[in-house]
């Protein structure tokens, strides 16, 4: 359990709705400076920021951006959005002006394993419910935008096909955000004629749909409605692409995307402000929030504190490989979170015995967090390791993990900001600060644009991941070879894979090094400019597990929703 569970017995969902929060409003024109006449409020705490001010920022100086990443997730917790809360509170206490930038909950998680995506204890956003329900209908609308896409492709075909779409060869499937996977595999249009040609079909999850990934990519309204418009909906009998834009299917769908491009602003329990705004998974999208989000606070704020979803390797190398380059950004820091926990199960302890002082394991586990400052310093950007405390935590495991990451050149610091807000990530925010006024980190993108599709999978495989090598069957280097042919070989590639460890066996911990890596599948995501490398067994729709968390989710008597975490 976190330190702080001694100190307070109460349930994340109820320091949160316990939470006096500011009106959204007042909040944004003290420590913003956007005015009442920049914001479309959703209630009394939490409000977009129009488009038109953001264009009116432009010229203003750029402030400092931080990465928070972590180690390989485990079952025992490591703290990642907990952190970027806690120590963007913290900054604002040491005298800085920063503000964060999170993702949008998907509701999958929400109701499967994860829970809710909003911090914890003293260290969150609110409101906390919102947040992690509906919030402001963003990702129901990409949702739409992404399934009105489908039933314009599929009404083309019924009257008529001028484009000569090819229905074995359409590449556009449908989207929910739930989890469901009996809707992984389905055939479409039965029922007779009036219904429609018979096909194969298949929903992902929203968060995996690349109009989220464009949507978190596009930089104003007319960015989103011409990447919209390259969007490769499927092929001709002859293999010649059809995109959205031949079928006029990107205005419609910018039209009901257009009020959700503007970033939501809401607050931490201690009053700092936060955009909350897109919600691609890092393990199947490349797990970024918003470009929008993001650049919209570097220009109103002098340190940003932003997250990269899951471990370094897949959200933190994302974040860099095809956000920063992308849009020019360069992260000045970044933190990786662990728990002592967690690298003791990476070194093999069962999750039932972490509590018990087991050295041989920590140290042993360390090498998955070493391979992740590794991997940052190899891309350029200058490390500080928060460990999030439990009270399971002895002081010699403390010792070790500081002189392990000693000896790697970089700072582990305790930090307990579950427990007691900044104040407990008061020390990381002061190492953060050191780096960043350094000036040491120098962005370094692990491949060039010209390097071909299958180079660079296997780049990463290499570099990152630490494999022998790559393997694919032919089908599957013949797409990768049609892709570039179709002019489409300089763009990133955004890999698929399990988040549970640098291989594609979940099961396998720590840092394990010379394994193969084999791509089953790619897909282009033309609009959002990177190509989709799909590897082991990875689902782009997840399932519910045999215990949900839907299961403890209920409405009290006094209509305050419970067991949402």
């Amino acid at each position: 359990m976190p330190a702080s569970q001694h100190q307070s017995p109460k349930s994340d969902i109820a320091i949160a709705q316990a939470a006096k929060m500011r009106p959204i409003m007042e909040l944004a024109k003290e420590r913003l400076g956007i005015g009442p006449e920049n914001l479309e409020p959703y209630g009394h705490y939490k409000a977009k920021v129009s488009l038109d001010f953001i264009k009116s920022l432009k010229n203003r100086p750029n402030g400092k951006l931080i990465l928070v990443s972590a180690i390989t997730p485990t079952p025992a917790g490591e703290g990642k959005t907990t952190t970027t809360v806690g120590l963007t509170d913290a900054l604002n206490v040491i005298g800085k002006k920063a503000m964060l930038c999170l993702r949008e909950p998907s509701l999958g998680p929400c109701f499967g394993v994860k829970g809710g995506a909003a911090g914890g204890g003293y260290a969150q956003v609110v409101p906390m419910e919102d947040i992690n329900l509906h919030f402001t209908g963003d990702i129901h609308a990409i949702g739409t935008a992404h399934n009105l896409l489908a039933a314009l492709i599929d009404n083309h075909v019924y009257w008529g096909n001028a484009t000569g779409l090819d229905t074995r060869r359409i590449a556009w499937r449908r989207v929910m955000d739930m989890n469901d996977r009996a809707l992984r595999s389905i055939v479409s249009s039965l029922g007779g004629v009036a219904n429609g040609f018979p096909r194969e079909d298949g929903f992902d999850i929203t968060v995996a749909s690349e109009v989220m990934a464009i949507f978190c990519l596009a930089k104003d309204l007319d960015d989103l409605k011409a990447r919209l418009s390259k969007i490769v909906i499927g092929y001709t009998r002859d293999r010649k692409a059809v995109r959205a834009g031949d079928i006029k299917g990107h205005g419609p769908m910018a039209a009901l995307l257009r009020d959700a491009l503007a970033p939501n602003l809401v607050q931490t329990l201690e009053g700092t402000p936060a955009f909350i705004h897109g919600g691609p998974f890092a393990n199947i999208a490349h797990g970024c929030n918003s470009v929008l989000a993001t650049t919209t606070a570097l220009k109103l704020c002098d340190y940003v504190v932003t997250e990269a979803g899951f471990g370094a390797d897949l959200g933190g190398e994302k974040f860099i490989d095809i956000k920063c380059r992308k849009t020019g950004l360069a992260p000045d820091c970044v933190v990786l979170v662990a728990t002592i926990r967690a690298l003791k199960m990476h070194g093999g302890v069962k999750k039932e015995d972490l509590k018990a002082e087991n050295l041989k394991a920590l140290e042993a586990g360390m090498a998955n967090l070493s391979r992740h400052v590794e991997n940052m310093q190899k891309l350029g950007i200058v490390p500080v390791v928060s460990i999030n405390r439990f009270t399971s935590d002895t002081p010699a495991e403390i010792d070790l993990v500081k002189k392990a990451c000693a000896k790697l050149g970089v700072e582990a610091l305790m930090a307990d900001h579950w427990a007691e807000g900044s104040k407990g990530a008061a020390d990381v925010a002061r190492a953060v600060v050191k780096v960043v006024e350094s000036g040491k980190s120098k962005l370094k993108l692990l491949y060039p644009d010209e390097m071909p599709l299958f180079e660079k999978i296997r780049t990463i495989a290499k570099e990152i991941y630490r494999a022998k090598d790559i393997s694919a069957d032919k089908p599957v280097r013949d797409q990768l070879a049609q892709f570039e042919a179709m002019g489409y070989g300089k763009l990133p590639v955004c890999i698929a894979k399990t988040q549970y460890s640098f291989t594609t066996n979940a099961d396998t911990k720590g840092a394990p090094a010379d394994h193969t890596i084999n791509v089953r599948e790619v897909r282009l995501s033309a609009g959002a400019e990177f190509v989709v490398a799909i590897c082991g067994e990875i689902m782009t729709m997840p399932g519910l597990p045999k215990v949900p968390a839907a299961d403890n989710i209920d409405v009290g008597p006094d209509g305050r929703i419970v067991g949402l975490f």
